[in-house]
């Protein structure tokens, strides 16, 4: 059976970024890690041929919609800044430029944004509805405020709902001149079919553990620095993850897992029980959620580890690749699939059964305890 890691994060949820130093997309001025993506858009632009739609896909966090706007920006502004050299390089904008201020406060009459909206009770939604969408129909209609330009970012693009989706289709099969619908996804696969091939795809990958190192230095200047890279390494090359986890005290949690599957099989009683109840606590909803993904993940990489197969993630704490090593020898390989396979199983009922997470957290490691016996 194919093992692959799993998000400690729950991909159901698209949540903002924690409070911190870090700019919103739209006001974000660097892109780290995506020079090629970033290439090939400034190329089109000089060349004029810009796609009416593109579809701009990857894991969540890594910077899709920053290249969004600094696409639109560049375009809005003409279409080059001699200040930076090549424009077939580079679609990087001074922060001064006015266009660039414009888009950052959300002023720039020529882009519009559609996401999560509110409903009539003012609770924000779970979906794209088809009354977002159709706010672009009068906006692309109208000729561009400046002469240039209209563009359209619709952030989250997965979660349009039918009806939604089947009115964005519209727009992108009969796109007006001199304009760009573009699509940013975690999730591309869940489009229409009829969407993804109407758009220009661009694929972009994960970020280097140094690359979101050197991010978290710059947004989270009071994290240790001999947190970055442990804290980048468990965000799978997404800064949006690495600050979340951040903020839920995700490294600490790992650690502390990884020191509990340690003593495997012989378990300190009373650490686990209360790590479990810490876990099982009214609003530790997303810990317990992160807690079981970190083990499920792990386990992955010690299934991973023992097939050789692929290549096994570097080490967030040390002493990880002994301590798989030794669990590896304990029984066979089949029984850590089941034990895997058990985790992904107490995770999905502690959400959709709304099962008591203390016991969820304790039969998790009693599975792990009983294969390490073995």
């Amino acid at each position: 059976m194919a093992v692959k890691e799993e998000d400690p994060v729950d991909p159901r949820e698209h949540p903002d970024l924690p409070d911190s130093s870090a700019p919103a997309p739209r006001a974000n001025a660097d892109l780290i890690g995506h020079a090629q993506a970033e290439k090939r858009l400034a190329a089109a632009a000089k060349d004029g041929t810009i796609a009416g739609a593109w579809l701009i896909g990857g894991p969540e966090g890594i910077g899709k919609a920053t290249l969004a706007y600094r696409l639109g920006r560049h375009l809005l502004a003409g279409g080059g800044n001699d200040l930076f050299g090549d424009a077939a390089d580079t679609l990087a904008m001074d922060e001064a430029d006015p266009v660039f201020s414009r888009v950052a406060g959300g002023a720039h009459g020529d882009l519009m944004t559609i996401g999560i909206g509110l409903n009539k009770q003012g609770k924000k939604r779970t979906e794209i509805v088809i009354e977002d969408i159709r706010r672009l129909e009068p906006f692309f209609h109208q000729s561009a405020g400046e002469g240039g330009w209209r563009i359209a970012v619709i952030d989250g693009a997965e979660l349009m709902n039918r009806n939604a989706a089947n009115a964005a289709l519209k727009l992108i099969e009969e796109p007006p001149r001199q304009s760009v619908v573009l699509l940013v996804s975690h999730a591309p696969s869940r489009l229409l079919p009829t969407i993804r091939s109407r758009c220009r795809k661009l694929n972009l990958r994960p970020l280097k553990a140094e690359q979101v190192a050197l991010l978290l230095e710059q947004y989270l200047p009071a994290l240790p620095e001999a947190d970055r890279l442990p804290l980048a390494r468990l965000s799978e090359g997404s800064i949006g993850r690495a600050m979340r986890l951040d903020d839920l005290g995700g490294l600490d949690l790992y650690r502390e897992l990884i020191g509990m599957i340690g003593q495997a099989p012989h378990m300190d009683p009373a650490a686990l029980h209360a790590l479990a109840d810490r876990l099982g606590r009214y609003g530790q909803d997303a810990a317990c959620r992160t807690a079981l993904g970190f083990m499920g993940a792990w386990l992955a990489r010690l299934v991973r580890s023992g097939t050789g197969a692929g290549t096994v993630a570097e080490a967030v704490v040390p002493g990880e690749a002994e301590l798989m090593a030794r669990l590896s020898g304990t029984g066979s390989l089949e029984r850590w699939v089941d034990v895997w396979e058990k985790v992904g199983r107490l995770r999905d009922r502690a959400d959709s059964l709304n099962m008591d997470r203390k016991q969820v957290v304790l039969a998790a490691f009693g599975a792990v305890a009983t294969a390490a016996r073995s």
